[in-house]
């Protein structure tokens, strides 16, 4: 067994749609990043990665690469997925937590879970957590959305 954490965050911008999960979440602003921003997918593929002894999200799929402008992370996370088959496991468990003020993301959970299903994982092998922080810091002062993500992998 392996055990894999992932930590991903954006800056909160206009003129950017809000996916977190492979969702499209209705919101005034939307996550910057150099792919599609989705916190949750990111910070899974980190714990994947980890888990599994494969490197990073940075080093796999770099901003500095034209490929992965505006991708869709869902996409990036079937890759690992597959990769993560291919080193010999099988994804036992996946519990994340999102950090985020706004939007009210609790009704938009089942849909998260399938949608991230698509790429290879089990959605009753997907926990997903979300909590505010209070008004404090900038996830407060809804200026980013964090996600953090636990992983263990069983070998095949």
């Amino acid at each position: 067994m392996r055990v894999g954490i992932g930590y991903d965050s954006h800056r909160l911008v206009s003129g950017r749609p809000l996916i977190i999960g492979g969702v499209r979440l209705p919101h005034e602003k939307g996550l910057l990043g150099h792919s599609d921003g989705d916190v949750l997918c990111h910070s899974i593929i980190d714990a994947l990665l980890g888990a599994g002894g494969l490197g990073n999200i940075g080093n796999l799929f770099p901003d500095t690469d034209k490929r992965w402008k505006d991708a869709d992370s869902i996409l990036l996370l079937k890759s690992v997925v597959e990769m993560v088959k291919a080193a010999g496991f099988e994804i036992t468990w996946i519990d994340c937590v999102i950090i985020a003020e706004k939007p009210k993301l609790s009704p938009h959970m089942d849909s998260m879970k399938n949608r991230l299903s698509t790429a290879g994982i089990q959605a009753n092998n997907i926990n997903i957590k979300a909590k505010t922080n209070e008004g404090m810091g900038f996830i407060g002062k809804e200026e980013g959305i964090v996600a953090l993500t636990t992983c263990l992998l069983t070998k095949i």
